[in-house]
């Protein structure tokens, strides 16, 4: 049988079989699964920076940037529970901390930040500083304080206001106590029995409220999640649904999405994105912060505003337009950002020829098949491609005689070595399909004088362009699939494992019977059994086998040095630096 016939057929049969196993899954119950280990993680600058807004409101600036996490299992999200913390990484949240507290207290914002006025602004206000710091402390802490905790906030902020003769320099140095205290820059869960089935544990209400917050809204819980919390709300399945209706339906979904889709297609590359300008010389910094902004402003109209389809955001004409990105797409500009649509024989159709993705996944000076097969493998489909051998011989390639005039030939090359062809028969296929779009994302088509043959493949599929590369990922089952695994790894704060796949498999069915729905599908999860529990805490100490992520030293004249255990019980995770008592400053 012809080759290509045969995977074609193979690859139809996979989509039809993978088809029929997610139908008989629809309909059914959720899956047993004993949930997620209860999760440690550190706070990320998004997280912290929504957080701060969302308590102190926009007027307070932050220009604040935390160190970058490690990618694990194609999130940066999934590296904040293996992240150590280093007295380097300290010293910026205090910077962080002092600037926003300082600004809190600052004459022109005080009034309206403090819900309070002093009886004297040159003394100590017991109950002023207990009013702000019930509220203030409850939204960072992300639950309730107790009595001793508030008391012991409001006993620092009254000796030093004493001490300072300033009753707003006394709430400053707290706040900005609070701010890099361990319960605000770790997102620790706490589990308890679950009363209706005996032996398993959940999350108590808190942690779930945090869960939630952290994966709708990419943010810590606002005063009615909280208030859900407290009244054992969230404990009920009534209840529940209730509040994750009100989440999803609350404008704050749309950060909460963006930052997701952010992180899976890896736009964190764009910080260290740069052209060659004298091969494109219409690329600049505007245009590579607009190309993200486009693709984010696509993804939350389609899934978001317009509830659509997952699916035909591969395959959409429409999308948004910037004076910025409007020369690489060769239109004429407009005034600030309007809607956008292509013409139905253009070939701009779907997320793959925007500029983020092809102008993102090339060269400095030149496009790229094999970078742009690879991310659409990774980002989109969850596969892994394997790292280059370290024994490439680039001599061809970089020949100077050779002079490859397309792309297609140049790659070509890596056929010919047995240890590349594997991985890029597995990439430059669908790479090649792009080649009408340059480094930059223009338009073209030929190059150095050749006619571009853009004609591809993708798991059997065939097509002869960037156009059918998009319906073709569109129809790929694993394309929904993988949607499915980076949000539940996303909203548990880790990767999933091999033991969740049947539960994974029951999320993709709902998501199936929904239409694609995005909402329906964070519903699925946010409601679901497994996103609720968590597996026993393992009581083992540190060993070769279970050895601490990393050493946290907070400051060297208190006795707060302790390690995190990424993954680990929640109860020794929950002692970093838990006697950095209120008013004590690095």
């Amino acid at each position: 049988m012809n080759v290509s016939i045969r995977k074609a057929l193979l690859g139809s049969a996979t989509a039809v079989l993978t088809a029929a196993l997610l139908a008989g899954c629809a309909g059914k119950s959720e899956p047993e699964n004993p949930g997620t280990p209860p999760r440690v993680r550190v706070i990320t600058t998004e997280q912290y920076l929504n957080t701060i807004a969302n308590v102190f409101g926009s007027s307070v600036d932050m220009d604040i940037k935390f160190p970058p996490l490690r990618r694990t299992d194609g999130l940066l999200s999934n590296g904040a529970a293996l992240a150590g913390v280093t007295s380097g990484k300290i010293e910026t949240f205090q910077r962080a901390a002092s600037s926003i507290a300082g600004q809190v207290v600052a004459p022109e914002r005080r009034n309206y930040l403090i819900p309070c006025t002093p009886a004297s602004e040159t003394q100590a206000d017991p109950e002023c500083a207990k009013q702000f710091f019930s509220q203030t402390g409850r939204l960072l802490h992300r639950r309730t304080l107790s009595e001793e905790e508030l008391g012991h906030y409001v006993t620092a902020a009254n000796e030093a206001a004493d001490k300072l003769k300033d009753f707003y320099a006394g709430i400053e140095l707290v706040l900005e106590a609070m701010l890099i205290s361990p319960e605000v820059l770790f997102i620790v869960e706490s589990t308890e029995g679950d009363a209706d089935d005996e032996g398993r544990r959940r999350l108590d209400s808190y942690s779930l409220a945090s869960r939630l917050s952290f994966f709708l809204w990419n943010a810590g819980p606002d005063d009615m999640v909280l208030k859900a919390a407290e009244n054992g709300d969230l404990e009920s399945e009534r209840g529940l649904k209730r509040v994750v209706d009100a989440m999803i339906a609350s404008p704050r979904l749309e950060a909460g999405m963006r930052a997701f889709f952010d992180d899976m297609l890896g736009f964190d590359d764009f910080d260290a994105l740069s052209k060659d300008p004298t091969v494109y010389p219409f690329f600049t910094g505007a245009t590579a912060t607009d190309a993200r902004e486009q693709t984010l402003r696509t993804i939350i109209d389609h899934l978001i505003v317009k509830q659509a389809d997952y699916r035909d955001l591969y395959v959409t004409r429409e999308t948004f337009m910037s004076p910025a990105l409007a020369p690489l797409y060769q239109i004429p500009a407009s005034r600030g950002w309007t809607e956008y649509e292509f013409a139905e024989d253009s070939p701009r159709q779907g997320l793959l020829t925007q500029i983020s993705f092809v102008a993102l996944r090339s060269h400095p000076g030149r496009s790229s098949p094999t970078l742009r097969g690879k991310a659409l493998r990774e980002r989109l489909l969850c596969q892994v491609v394997p790292p280059p051998p370290p024994n490439v011989d680039f001599g061809k390639l970089e020949n100077p005689d050779a002079h490859y005039k397309t792309q297609r030939e140049r790659v070509a090359v890596h056929l010919e070595d047995p240890a590349c062809a594997g991985c890029h028969k597995i990439t430059d296929p669908m790479g090649l399909a792009l080649e009408n779009f340059d480094g930059a994302g223009r338009f073209r088509t030929t190059e150095n004088g050749a006619t571009i043959d853009t004609s591809g493949e993708l798991d059997g599929v065939h097509f002869d362009n960037a156009v059918g590369l998009g319906k073709a990922l569109r129809d790929n089952p694993s394309l929904p699939s993988c949607l499915v695994d980076r949000l539940y790894s996303y909203g548990s704060g880790g990767a999933a494992k091999p033991t969740d796949r049947s539960l994974l498999k029951y999320y993709t069915a709902e998501f199936a019977e929904s239409g694609y729905k995005l909402p329906d599908l964070l519903r699925t999860i946010a409601l679901s059994d497994a996103f609720q529990h968590v597996t026993p805490a393992k009581k083992t100490g540190p060993s070769k086998a279970h050895a601490p992520t990393e050493e946290i030293v907070i400051d060297e004249q208190l006795p707060t040095t302790t390690t995190v255990e990424a993954d680990g019980p929640a109860e020794s995770q929950q002692t970093v630096a838990s006697n950095v008592g209120p008013g004590q400053k690095n």
